[in-house]
Protein backbone atom coordinates (compact mmCIF):
# COMPACT_ATOMS: atom_id res chain seq x y z
CA UNK A 1 0.00 0.00 0.00
CA UNK A 2 1.19 3.64 -1.12
CA UNK A 3 0.69 5.61 2.26
CA UNK A 4 1.60 9.23 -0.16
CA UNK A 5 -0.99 7.99 -2.91
CA UNK A 6 -3.63 6.87 -0.51
CA UNK A 7 -3.96 9.89 1.24
CA UNK A 8 -3.12 12.23 -1.64
CA UNK A 9 -6.11 10.75 -3.42
CA UNK A 10 -8.65 11.67 -0.54
CA UNK A 11 -6.99 15.35 -0.08
CA UNK A 12 -6.82 16.19 -3.64
CA UNK A 13 -10.24 14.54 -4.77
CA UNK A 14 -11.85 17.88 -4.46
CA UNK A 15 -9.84 20.02 -5.78
CA UNK A 16 -8.23 21.62 -9.39
CA UNK A 17 -5.04 21.97 -7.31
CA UNK A 18 -3.55 18.84 -6.32
CA UNK A 19 -0.94 18.96 -3.77
CA UNK A 20 2.20 16.71 -3.64
CA UNK A 21 3.51 14.70 -0.09
CA UNK A 22 6.27 17.27 0.04
CA UNK A 23 3.73 20.05 -0.03
CA UNK A 24 1.39 18.43 2.40
CA UNK A 25 4.05 17.95 4.92
CA UNK A 26 4.86 21.45 4.41
CA UNK A 27 1.76 22.47 5.63
CA UNK A 28 1.56 20.36 8.26
CA UNK A 29 4.62 21.72 9.80
CA UNK A 30 3.69 25.21 8.64
CA UNK A 31 0.24 26.41 9.82
CA UNK A 32 0.63 29.95 8.96
CA UNK A 33 1.19 28.52 5.29
CA UNK A 34 -1.70 25.80 5.55
CA UNK A 35 -3.89 28.75 5.57
CA UNK A 36 -3.61 28.97 2.04
CA UNK A 37 -5.16 25.62 1.23
CA UNK A 38 -7.81 24.78 3.62
CA UNK A 39 -9.50 22.66 1.74
CA UNK A 40 -6.62 19.96 1.44
CA UNK A 41 -6.34 20.54 4.82
CA UNK A 42 -9.57 19.83 6.36
CA UNK A 43 -9.88 16.76 3.73
CA UNK A 44 -6.86 15.44 5.38
CA UNK A 45 -7.62 15.54 9.14
CA UNK A 46 -11.57 14.39 8.41
CA UNK A 47 -11.09 12.11 5.72
CA UNK A 48 -8.54 10.27 5.96
CA UNK A 49 -8.17 8.03 9.30
CA UNK A 50 -5.86 9.08 12.41
CA UNK A 51 -4.31 5.77 11.51
CA UNK A 52 -3.22 6.84 7.80
CA UNK A 53 -2.50 10.44 9.26
CA UNK A 54 -0.07 9.08 11.62
CA UNK A 55 1.42 7.23 9.09
CA UNK A 56 1.73 9.52 6.36
CA UNK A 57 3.24 12.37 8.78
CA UNK A 58 5.96 9.48 10.23
CA UNK A 59 7.18 8.63 6.16
CA UNK A 60 7.49 12.24 5.90
CA UNK A 61 9.15 12.70 8.82
CA UNK A 62 6.52 14.29 10.94
CA UNK A 63 6.49 13.17 14.56
CA UNK A 64 2.68 11.99 16.05
CA UNK A 65 3.09 15.35 18.49
CA UNK A 66 3.71 17.49 15.96
CA UNK A 67 0.68 16.15 14.15
CA UNK A 68 -1.32 16.17 17.00
CA UNK A 69 -0.60 20.05 17.53
CA UNK A 70 -1.51 21.12 13.54
CA UNK A 71 -4.28 19.30 13.92
CA UNK A 72 -5.54 21.50 17.20
CA UNK A 73 -4.15 24.34 14.87
CA UNK A 74 -6.26 24.20 11.91
CA UNK A 75 -9.12 22.94 14.23
CA UNK A 76 -9.09 26.56 16.17
CA UNK A 77 -8.47 27.99 12.57
CA UNK A 78 -11.28 26.23 10.99
CA UNK A 79 -13.62 26.18 14.05
CA UNK A 80 -14.15 21.81 12.86
CA UNK A 81 -13.00 19.56 15.24
CA UNK A 82 -10.67 16.58 14.08
CA UNK A 83 -10.22 13.08 15.64
CA UNK A 84 -6.66 14.56 16.40
CA UNK A 85 -7.32 17.44 17.96
CA UNK A 86 -9.66 16.03 20.54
Amino acid sequence: MDIAATVLGTVNAPYGRKLTAAELAFYLSHMDEAKTVPGHMSSFFAEVTPQLQAAFAASVGISLPELVEAARAFSVYSGEIYPLAA
